[in-house]
């Protein structure tokens, strides 16, 4: 089962789209094309998908009435965001316990990296964006629960953490070393999954966009 955004009126630009829930099985014209290769987010297919004069009835319209699908999605964006936002927060929770366990036990030069003022600081650091990243993330669960949490808010959740999740992993891949590049070690995933979080759910030039709408 798979929910389409489709224009059943070409003529109204956004007010054209409906959200169409089309039943693939056995459906004529529905074809499954190729699993895209991605750089990362291997876990997750993303497939080519193609719809050759595929018929469904009306009642499979999402929401029971054409032209709505615009509105419907812009209605749960701001939930969407959050929840990219929830994801960055736990890579970098994740990645910075990983690190420091793997800096207190990785020895160079006769200790343990941590040895070393640069990885002590480099790690303070990390910690310390991963604990305000936190903060303000639970802020915006807790507005989003009480039904208060505004677009531009969302928007400032999503752009932000995204871009920290971007600066904690790089550093903590950097204090792996060789090994934060190879599979072996999980840090070199959660970096490369990291990338796609500033792109998809609006990129963060129109997260900021957005913000910058309610100056």
């Amino acid at each position: 089962m798979i929910i389409v955004a489709a224009k059943t009126d070409p003529s109204l630009g956004s007010k054209g789209v409906s959200l169409v829930v089309v039943e693939t099985e056995g459906a004529t014209g529905f074809q499954r094309g190729r699993n895209l290769p991605k750089i990362g987010k291997h876990a997750s297919d993303t497939s080519e998908l193609f719809f050759d004069n595929v018929e469904i009835p009306p009642e499979n319209i999402l929401g029971g009435e054409e032209g709505k699908g615009f509105y419907q999605m812009m209605q749960q964006l701001p939930q969407e965001r959050l929840i990219i936002a929830c994801e960055a927060v736990g890579a970098m929770e994740g990645a910075v316990t990983r690190t420091i366990e793997y800096c207190q036990t990785r020895e160079a030069f006769g200790g343990p990296l941590t040895q070393f003022q640069n990885t002590r600081f480099k790690l303070a650091e990390c910690k310390t964006k991963t604990t305000v990243a936190r903060a303000f993330l639970d802020q915006c669960i807790a507005e989003h629960l009480r039904g208060e949490l505004t677009a531009d808010r969302a928007a400032m959740a999503k752009y932000w953490l995204t871009d920290t999740q971007g600066e904690v992993l790089d550093e903590c891949l950097q204090l792996h070393g060789g090994y934060g590049f190879m599979q072996e070690y999980a840090i070199g995933e959660m970096w490369t999954d990291a990338r796609v979080q500033r792109i998809y759910g609006g990129t963060n030039e129109i997260m900021k966009e957005l913000i910058a709408r309610n100056l």
